[in-house]
């Protein structure tokens, strides 16, 4: 296990190419005579020397200016591209790769397969003869507006550096627009942006028009000079050996946790600093290997002591016909269920509590299910209240209570629910519906998508800040509204009108993306896990590859945290801790904050692998 430290700081031409020495001598001493006059001239009463600073000025500007256009003076769209080697080593650095070049997108056609990297029609960033890259949130574009500096991923880490302000803004609304079109296919129109998002939230696409006073409400108590990533010192950890083959992990908030692996249930001790093996398995079948078995969903119930396992019905497909009904204290499987609608078999492609806490209780009986066009609720127990008979020929069949079938494609992906049992649902084309626990029906808000898919979706306890997933970034959604009457109020609970804020964004870096290696996709964002109210979630985690990664989730609300300086568009979060293993991690998730420590403010982070579980504690606050 280690953390993370980012190599990405400020580009110094001079550490590249002694070729650029007199450039890089003039730009610096400009700079510096630039500070000395700044300084003088607010001194008030010391004005000597300035008629000679000033014409150092100019003359370098005019060396400067002169030595810029010795390579081509018609180049169009200049810049200087540079590359990151070195990784995460203390050698890292930034090399010029073209000391002057030029950029431009090209709107290519469909390339039937023949280019892997660039098989989608669209637009494509092209950087001299080194970069040729689609524009997409794979990309990992991030914007320094006060270096005049993009960076970026195409099969390695890149950077931009524009010669002027009005060269960089105009790149990055050239970007923006290109990456609107290959996701949408339509021009980034202000009309076309009204139809995706509609006027209600015409602040997601322009941010600085948005309402966010309910962002900055939030209150930061962390500190922006104290890095959150690569302080060894704040992680403390303990993992043991988890059998092999671990495909899902089912954290309890009561006495023990359970890792699902090809062989069964492992049975797990909740501790305050972490979970710790019981040497019990719950094994399926009476004992039989079931390593053809692949885990879609685990769910804990009845108390947390029953679990139950849900495999896709086709190996690839990702619905499942049914689910297996394990009862952790007899150790066997007591039911296989089935779904089951107007006497049609119908399949299902998530699950999860009818709410944050119901696992909590001993008498629970129903759980929501949702698929591509139905959300529903499913009850174990016959419509005269009896739980069925395992007895019984054949599987018994889930009784759907209540529910909604869509008659459009809705795609739905994956939901979650509050305390209150509220609904959030997230879809393959982006949107986040939000459901009032009273109906399934209608949704009481949609938010538009941003061109991803979602394929996890979270929500805090209270319903007041939601979490979606995508393969390249997190969005975090502030979901709380002021009505007309002057009240404060969630979007489960009515239309917010025009008055909506913008959301953030969690986003690595493009040299972490790069390291995070070829399955750098983010999966499982959650957020840390409270069942109370008046409780506030303090944490948010994702996996990417071999990365843990966990975002202070105050800090991240806070409109005036450093990361959000000279950016453009939606607001990206890049401060982060790192948590890395030496394999793909499956789950990453917080324990109930009941573990918490007197000591530390958060529960331990439980980090699941294919071959190890690691409890950590995370004593660092964010920068």
């Amino acid at each position: 296990m280690g953390t993370s430290q980012s190599h990405e700081g400020g580009i110094i031409d001079s550490d590249c190419e002694e070729e650029e020495e007199e450039e890089d001598e003039a730009e610096e001493q400009y700079d510096d005579a630039l500070g000395d006059h700044q300084k003088s001239g607010s001194s008030s009463g010391t004005h000597k020397g300035l008629d000679e600073i000033d014409a150092k000025l100019k003359s370098l500007k005019l060396k400067y200016s002169s030595y810029q256009q010795q390579g081509n003076p018609n180049l169009k769209n200049p810049v200087k591209l540079f590359l990151h080697i070195g990784g995460n080593t203390p050698k890292a650095k930034w090399v010029i790769s073209e000391k002057l070049t030029s950029y431009d997108f090209v709107k290519t056609a469909k390339t039937n397969g023949n280019d892997d990297e660039l098989d989608s029609a669209g637009w494509v960033l092209e950087v001299g003869s080194k970069v040729r890259v689609r524009v997409s949130t794979e990309m990992q574009m991030k914007m320094f507006g006060d270096q005049r500096r993009v960076d970026f991923v195409d099969k390695a880490v890149w950077a931009l550096k524009f010669l002027s302000d009005y060269e960089y803004r105009n790149f990055v609304t050239l970007f923006q627009n290109c990456l609107f079109e290959n996701a949408y296919g339509m021009e980034a129109s202000e009309e076309n942006k009204v139809k995706v998002y509609g006027k209600e939230f015409i602040g997601w696409v322009k941010p600085e028009v948005a309402d966010d006073s309910m962002w900055e409400d939030a209150k930061d108590h962390s500190t922006d000079s104290a890095p959150l990533k690569g302080s060894r010192g704040s992680i403390e950890e303990f993992e043991e050996a988890a059998n092999g083959g671990v495909q899902s992990l089912a954290l309890g908030a009561l006495d023990n946790s359970f890792l699902v692996n090809d062989i069964g249930v492992h049975v797990y001790r909740n501790l305050n600093r972490g979970i710790n093996g019981k040497g019990i398995c719950v094994k399926y079948d009476g004992g039989g290997n079931a390593s053809n078995l692949t885990l879609k969903k685990t769910l804990l119930m009845r108390a947390e002591t029953n679990i139950m396992l849900m495999s896709p019905a086709n190996k690839g497909k990702p619905n499942a016909t049914g689910l297996k009904q394990v009862d952790i204290e007899t150790g066997k499987i007591v039911t296989e269920w089935k779904f089951e609608k107007d006497g049609t078999d119908i399949t299902m492609r998530d699950i999860t509590n009818d709410t944050k806490g119901s696992q909590l209780d001993p008498s629970e009986s129903t759980f929501l299910g949702l698929n591509d066009k139905i959300l529903c609720q499913w009850d174990m127990r016959d419509k005269k209240g009896v739980v069925q008979d395992i007895a019984r020929s054949g599987s018994p069949v889930l009784h759907l209570t209540q529910g909604h079938q869509f008659s459009r494609g809705t795609n739905f992906q994956c939901f979650a629910s509050t305390g209150d049992g509220s609904i959030v649902v997230g879809s393959l084309d982006g949107k986040i519906r939000l459901y009032s626990k009273a109906s399934m029906r209608q949704a009481k808000t949609a938010f538009p998508g941003l061109g991803s898919p979602i394929t996890l979706v979270d929500v805090t306890y209270d319903g007041k800040w939601v979490l979606g997933t995508t393969d390249t970034y997190l969005i975090l959604i502030c979901n709380l509204f002021t009505d007309k009457d002057g009240k404060t109020k969630t979007g489960f609970t009515g239309r917010m009108g025009n008055r909506i804020p913008a959301p953030r964004l969690l986003n690595l870096t493009p040299l972490d993306s790069h390291l995070a290696g070829n399955d750098n996709k983010f999966h499982g964002g959650h957020f840390s896990w409270v069942t109370e109210n008046g409780k506030q979630e303090r944490h948010i985690v994702a996996t990417v590859g071999k990365f843990s990664v966990v975002w202070d989730f105050q800090q991240v609300k806070n409109t005036s945290h450093g990361c959000y300086r000279n950016q453009q568009g939606l607001k990206s979060c890049y401060c982060y801790k790192i948590v890395l293993k030496d394999e793909s991690i499956v789950e990453s998730r917080f324990m109930h904050d009941k573990y918490a420590g007197s000591d530390l403010p958060e529960a331990p982070l439980i980090v699941a692998t294919p071959l190890k579980v690691s409890s950590i504690s995370l004593s660092g606050s964010g920068r």
